[in-house]
């Protein structure tokens, strides 16, 4: 990904001094709301891998997928299940739902929004032929038929999901799944206009023929540039939503990304650098907002591929990973060290505490070693891999860093850094095409099963490959008729002691939001877990 933005040395420290103006000349922040009120700049770091639903897995995608489509429930500033394109929903066991969809809602050109579009969309995302990396996602919500679908026994049209009459929608579930309301705000189970698609194939997401049912439609999209979006008149709630206007850029680097900020070029940043944390913090506070995310950071390992298809190996690395040193000296701005998969303070979550952790690092190393000697490796055989990342200033000083804790540990240990840009990082990851690579995953829903499912033998997401029969029967209990609340948390702590003892994963730390959000600009929530900012919620302060 090449940023659409460069800043020299000179050019940034003048911008950190918050862009020195001529006498008489207002900054940024001092300019009347009149003149932003049009529109809000959110930076979303790079070029999204495409805008249609049942084509993305990153957040950069979702994030403006969440503007475009509205699903049939959506979340609110707390992160709790709200209605959305359905008005209610039912059932009495938890196996068959009925959701009655609301009456007035519509598509961008006019149509009415009915439960045939939702049938028509979730049978694309299953069908083989779209070849959706989220595909599985229904397996994981257990609808009828889903499984002998995803394998070819059976066609889309037989998925348990089905029109009552045009505004209920009826989903039958082959297991009892409590929390399914829960799963379907989720940008794979939003709705597309089947007459687009159908239409234009490919290209029914280009401004030009885009129809979607969202606060929101697509206006303009200058590749690695921007991406523009208008506020849509036919949205059901088109009267509450305030900003007209939305722009998307994709800016890579952090602190150009607070440069650009602070020289008024953007309302709403990513991440923060690090290096910056403590100034930002101290120069701008009331502009930092800072919350817990449920999302992990973690390292992806190619569990069927040599050297990582020996567990002994992989246990190896997460032993002599120092996780404090990561989010207290290269990123310090509140990250927890995570030894589980699941983020903590996912909802009915109880920890796994692996015993390794209680040992001192010394010690870790000498079993480390040990290991690594027992797979063959040493002096006269070094262990050599490549680790994978996608461009970031911040990815790559964590892959530096735990390449050096690794050689400096084991000695024998030689890693290839190799950086990529997000669409061919994504495509080498989903094909097997690497070793060991950086990656991250944030709750689709509230509960654990949404981290914990992507590690399953079948699910598309399982991009480490990893293969356990006895894990996928652990996560397959939890949706046992009659299982306890506390039964089923217990069955995820066991999931993520196989996690543990087979080392599938590694997971580094436990991120937190940190954005710098013009003065200017409410309704950003610090309370949302799940870390959503469907830009309807925003609005220019008086």
């Amino acid at each position: 990904m090449k940023p659409s933005f460069r800043l020299s040395a000179a050019a940034l420290t003048a911008a950190l001094a918050l862009s020195a103006c001529a006498p008489g000349e207002k900054t940024a922040e001092e300019k009347p709301a009149e003149a932003k009120a049009s529109i809000v700049t959110r930076n979303n770091v790079t070029e999204p891998q495409s805008l249609d639903p049942h084509q993305i897995t990153g957040i950069p995608e979702i994030n403006i997928v969440r503007d475009l489509f509205e699903g049939l429930v959506e979340t609110d500033e707390k992160g709790d299940v709200i209605p959305a394109a359905a008005e209610s929903w039912e059932s009495s066991d938890n196996k068959i739902w009925r959701f009655k969809l609301r009456p007035d809602a519509k598509w961008s050109n006019g149509d009415p929004l009915t439960a045939e579009d939702f049938v028509y969309s979730w049978r694309r995302l299953v069908d083989p032929a779209t070849a959706s990396q989220y595909a599985s996602y229904l397996q994981a919500a257990k609808i009828e038929s889903i499984d002998d679908i995803l394998s070819g026994k059976k066609s889309p049209d037989t998925l348990g999901v089905k029109a009552i009459d045009p505004h209920t929608l009826e989903i039958t579930l082959t297991a009892p799944v409590p929390y399914f309301p829960k799963m379907l705000f989720h940008a794979a189970t939003k709705p597309v206009h089947r007459a687009t698609v159908e239409k234009f194939g490919n290209k029914w997401t280009q401004p030009e023929n885009f129809i979607g049912n969202g606060p929101y439609t697509l206006d303009k999209w200058v590749v690695n540039e921007r991406i523009e979006l208008r506020k849509n008149p036919q949205y059901r709630e088109a009267g509450k939503v305030q900003i007209e206007r939305v722009a998307f850029l994709p800016i890579g680097s952090q602190t150009d990304d607070v440069a650009r900020y602070l020289a008024g070029e953007v309302d709403i940043t990513d991440a923060l650098p690090p290096e910056m944390f403590a100034k930002l913090k101290t120069e701008h506070p009331k502009e930092l907002m800072f919350s817990p995310s449920l999302c992990t950071y973690y390292f992806e390992i190619n569990n069927q591929k040599a050297p990582f298809n020996d567990a002994r190996v992989r246990k190896a690395l997460s032993l002599t990973l120092d996780r404090d040193t990561i989010v207290e000296k290269v990123l310090g701005r509140g990250e927890e060290p995570a030894y589980n998969l699941t983020r903590i303070g996912t909802a009915d979550f109880v920890p796994y505490v692996p015993a390794w952790t209680k040992t001192d690092y010394a010690a870790r190393v000498a079993e480390a070693q040990k290991l690594l000697t027992e797979a063959g490796y040493g002096p006269s055989k070094p262990l050599k891999f490549t680790f994978l990342y996608n461009t970031s200033e911040q990815h790559k000083k964590i892959a530096v860093a735990a390449a050096s804790m690794w050689k400096q540990a084991l000695d024998f240990v030689d890693v290839k850094l190799e950086n990529q840009e997000w669409k061919t990082y994504l495509d080498n990851r989903r094909s097997g095409s690497y070793q060991l690579a950086r990656a991250s995953w944030c709750g689709d829903y509230n509960e654990p099963s949404t981290f914990l499912n992507t590690l399953r033998s079948n699910n598309s997401s399982n991009r480490a490959f990893y293969k356990n029969p006895n894990y996928d029967k652990l996560l397959d209990k939890t949706l046992d008729a009659g299982i306890t609340a506390a039964e089923r948390s217990e069955l995820y702590r066991q999931a993520e002691a196989k996690i543990d003892e087979d080392s599938a994963v590694i997971p580094v730390y436990g991120y937190v939001n940190s954005r710098l959000v013009k003065p200017h600009i409410g309704g950003y929530s610090t309370e949302d877990v799940l870390n959503e900012l469907p830009s309807k919620r925003l609005f220019i302060k008086k």
